[in-house]
């Protein structure tokens, strides 16, 4: 059933077995997961069904640098469905190198390997709407596809793995009627002032509920989850003192650091005209899923190259600059200021726009008119109006010239972080204070990577790749911390000193209290996190079906249940 906040009496408290915090992707697919256990499930979120300015705002927080940092409230949703009502759909798991301890890559390795998650990826995909769990050419069609670069050969860099793209599914809208009619109390507009604790080892609760109306009241459960992505969940753990004084988990001053994005950027310009054929659009798999292939560094090179993880597309020219004489990407030019923040940023980035811009532009829209028309309507009719939404923008030139676009792994950076703020919101929060910084390593990581990329293409004949190196870092922080991607800020480890929740995803100091999302994450590797999120709360889900299934009184002497 799904209930609000404003119907709960001032002062109750209620109980249950399980309280699950945050009904974005992790807290929604753990819902769903436990909904037979015959566990008494409450799910907390904050917002309802749509946006709504003031709840939204108590995402709102500084940044040390605004050029490398969005405010907080950007690419986050404090809503029914968390942040998969934006998000674009690209789906794809880590790979085995992402849990390995790296000695190049300072705190890398995660307590659990990429076997520990196959269990649960295929189920992920189904839950994302992404199809079947095949990443790769071989074992996602069934028929032949053409290449991406005919005649592309090297032992470092793959093009047969893929990404595969979701409707893309807010979790809030296509799981409402299933939450709705299950065995699972959702209360909206409720919003987590801090879990009580003051001994170490010892349980947490209640949980402090508070509306913006009001309201107070409290949440009893023998466990709780907080799902409420990567910078909300640090806020709440600094927020609740703990048996520290310094926050639920950071006895040891770990909350909020190691704070992760990706690095990412377009840089250069990759020919082509010496390949047998291109083709860096996408396939659609016999399910009806989009998929596309990249350029991905191996292994083996990453170790060789003592480099991060890294994966580049082929990708259109810069669209702020007419020169590139399209009149498709001038359209989109044209078309800014209705394109939603969360993608006009990486399109635009911060070309200031002037009158004589946009008269260049328009000469591009109007002098390929029929071309450019053809585009429009594919926009609408296979995004705009689609169910299922054609990912992004592909533009074929005929020249063969692409820019490259990249998606690097980050270095976990113990002094990236998140702090709390001087400023308290609406509720009494004290807001959050983010300070995001990139490492040397990460810098490496690019510049190794696209020198490794232009001497794979001349090695094998089908062109080249020129770029300025000496713009290699001013590019990689253009867009400055990617996205929506919060990691790392309550990572998971076997040691105390430097993780806050242990390979269950329990936190160390609290036998109570579990964490979900993409806080967990040790690194960051270089794929989009939902996926791997989903996976992990089904992993959870999985162990606290085991940790607090309801007993009787024949099962009580044999059961696991705590």
């Amino acid at each position: 059933m799904i209930l609000d906040a404003s119907t709960i009496p001032d002062g109750s408290t209620l109980s249950a077995d399980l309280c699950i915090v945050g009904g974005g992707a992790a807290g929604i697919t753990l819902a769903l997961a436990l909904m037979d256990s015959g566990l008494d499930i409450i799910l907390l979120e904050s917002g309802g069904s749509a946006e709504e300015p003031a709840t939204q705002d108590l995402y709102a927080g500084s940044v040390a640098d605004a050029r490398l940092h969005p405010e907080p409230s950007r690419y986050r949703q404090r809503r029914m469905g968390g942040s998969t009502t934006i998000w674009g759909g690209r789906c794809m798991p880590l790979d085995a190198i992402d849990f390995e301890p790296r000695d190049y890559i300072a705190h890398s390795g995660w307590p659990i390997g990429l076997d520990a998650l196959l269990p649960y990826y295929p189920q992920a995909n189904r839950l994302c709407e992404a199809g079947a769990f095949a990443y790769t050419v071989e074992t996602a069609f069934d028929h032949p596809v053409r290449p991406m670069i005919g005649g592309f050969e090297s032992p470092v860099f793959s093009t047969d793995t893929l990404e595969r793209f979701s409707v893309p599914t807010d979790f809030g809208q296509r799981y409402a009627q299933r939450l709705r009619e299950g065995a699972v109390r959702v209360v909206q507009h409720a919003n987590l002032c801090g879990l009580d604790g003051s001994a170490a080892g010892q349980p947490v609760g209640p949980a402090r509920i508070r509306t913006l109306a009001g309201t107070a009241f409290t949440v009893a459960a023998r466990r709780y989850v907080l799902a409420t992505g990567g910078l909300e969940t640090a806020r709440l753990l600094l927020a609740s003192p703990g048996a520290s004084g310094q926050g639920l988990g950071n006895a040891h001053d770990v909350v909020g650091r190691y704070y992760m994005s990706h690095i990412a950027g377009t840089i250069g310009q990759a020919d082509l005209s010496g390949a047998a054929s291109v083709w860096h659009g996408y396939e659609v798999s016999d399910e009806g899923v989009y998929c596309r292939r990249r350029l991905a560094l191996q292994a083996p090179a990453q170790r060789a190259m003592r480099a991060g993880n890294f994966i580049a597309r082929l990708h259109h020219p810069r669209i702020p600059d007419p020169g590139h004489g399209n009149g498709i990407l001038s359209a989109l030019y044209l078309a800014k200021p209705i394109v939603p923040y969360e993608y006009a940023k990486r399109l635009y980035g911060d070309t200031p726009g002037s009158a004589g811009l946009w008269l260049r532009h328009l000469r591009n829209v109007v002098g390929s008119a029929p071309a450019t028309a053809a585009f429009l309507w594919h926009l609408l009719t296979e995004r705009k109006l689609a169910a299922r939404k054609f990912p992004s923008i592909i533009v074929h030139p005929r020249n063969r010239r692409y820019s490259l676009d990249f998606h690097a792994e980050q270095e976990p950076n113990p002094e990236s972080r998140v702090t709390l703020g001087c400023e308290r919101d609406a509720l009494g929060m004290p807001r959050l204070h983010i300070d995001w910084r990139y490492t040397r390593r990460d810098v490496h990581t690019v510049q190794a990577c696209l020198a490794a990329l232009s001497e794979a293409l001349r090695a094998s004949g089908v062109g080249s790749f020129s770029y300025d190196q000496d713009q290699v870092e001013a590019e990689m922080t253009r867009y400055g911390a990617y996205g929506g991607h919060h990691i790392g800020t309550a990572r998971m480890g076997r040691d105390p000193r430097s993780s806050v929740v242990d390979a269950d995803c329990r936190l160390h100091e609290a036998p109570n209290l579990y964490i979900a999302g993409s806080a967990v994450f040790p690194t960051s590797s270089q794929a989009n996190p939902t996926l791997t999120i989903v996976a992990l709360a089904l992993r959870l889900a999985e162990h606290l079906r085991r940790q607090t299934c309801p007993l009787t009184l024949a099962d009580a002497s044999k059961s696991p249940c705590i």
